[in-house]
């Protein structure tokens, strides 16, 4: 991957961190309310979390078929670094629950 291009997918994925850390903080202090406050801020703490795990997952997962094809037997550490962008969801639907 390109250095450019490594720092770009970087910075959106800080950007995309922050905007959902902010959403879980509007749902915190939305908690005391009965308004739409705290759904809003939920659905957009999962929505870019789903964003954010996609995103890094493309890179992911091309990068592990490419490591499958040149020695199969890698395939243990190819799951395990393409099932992990998906605990990034599980923590953003967090808040759905609390």
């Amino acid at each position: 991957m390109k250095a450019r291009s490594m720092k770009m997918s970087l910075r959106a994925l800080i950007v995309l961190m922050s905007i959902a850390m902010l959403a879980q903080g509007v749902l915190a202090a939305a908690e005391a309310y009965d308004g739409w406050g705290k759904y809003m801020g939920s659905g957009i703490a999962l929505g870019l979390a789903a964003i954010g795990a996609g995103y890094s997952q493309g890179s992911i997962g091309s990068a592990a078929v490419g490591m499958l094809a040149e020695d199969g037997s890698k395939f243990g550490p190819a799951l395990i670094f393409t099932a992990l962008p998906e605990s990034i969801v599980i923590l953003g639907a967090l808040p759905l629950f609390l």
